[in-house]
């Protein structure tokens, strides 16, 4: 305490000095960090989001795309089958759903990976392929789009701890050994499968990383403070 000479006493000089010492010393402690948890929740919450997005996207790149195409592919109730061939051109979420439930998350995780990692290369060249500037504008926007789902999963399966698939995270430009369609209509049946199997594979995607975010229990920040001495 200051006495009556304006001078410090004794013991607030001890205090004074100690309160010196523990802010210089402020820079060596290090900042807190929050448990993992936290980070886990918010991939999986931003990857949700983004696929509900990518949702919203395809519906207005399809119908331009397939105006594109022309009758009888812009006809509302065209629903052809779709051909068997010995090497499908696109990956087919045509799976019973029992069966997919039925996986492991790391299982679901990585097939989703995969899946949209070659629909992204099938993308990729329609977007080449395209005679009109603002199909090419939408398609390379979705494109984009769908490389940041493929790097957000593969966020989400690190923040679990699950090794993402092996191989690149994006296949080549082309896919190697697809053979080419015979003819343009053929060609164009595997423009409308593209869609048609990515409208799926974003659909079930939905509700598998809705569920995913239900089963992680709500983020908990644990501060720890790590520093010698303590």
């Amino acid at each position: 305490m200051l006495n009556v000479t304006g001078e410090l006493s004794g013991d607030s000089w001890g205090i004074f000095t100690f309160l010196c010492a523990a802010l210089c010393n402020l820079p060596a402690l290090p900042a807190l960090n929050c448990s993992e948890e936290l980070g886990a929740g918010q991939s999986i919450q931003q990857t949700y989001d983004l696929t509900r997005y990518l949702e919203h996207q395809l519906r207005t790149l399809a119908g331009t795309y397939l105006n594109y195409l022309g009758p009888p592919f812009n006809e509302p109730d065209f629903n052809p089958p779709r051909l068997v061939r010995a090497e499908p051109r696109v990956p087919s979420a045509t799976v019973d759903l029992d069966l997919w439930r039925g996986l492991t998350d790391n299982a679901r995780l990585a097939a989703n990976y995969r899946a949209y990692s070659r629909l992204l290369c099938y993308l990729r060249v329609l977007d080449g392929q395209v005679g009109t500037a603002e199909l090419r504008h939408r398609l390379a926007h979705f494109c984009a789009s769908l490389q940041g789902l493929v790097l957000s999963i593969g966020g989400v399966m690190s923040s679990l701890g699950y090794p993402l698939p092996a191989g690149p995270a994006a296949p080549p430009a082309g896919p190697p050994g697809a053979p080419a369609a015979p003819n343009d209509f053929l060609k164009k049946m595997d423009d409308f499968w593209l869609l048609k199997e990515l409208q799926t594979w974003l659909w079930r995607s939905a509700k598998d990383f809705n569920r995913l975010k239900k089963k992680v229990p709500p983020a908990v920040v644990t501060l720890r403070l790590e520093a010698r001495g303590f």
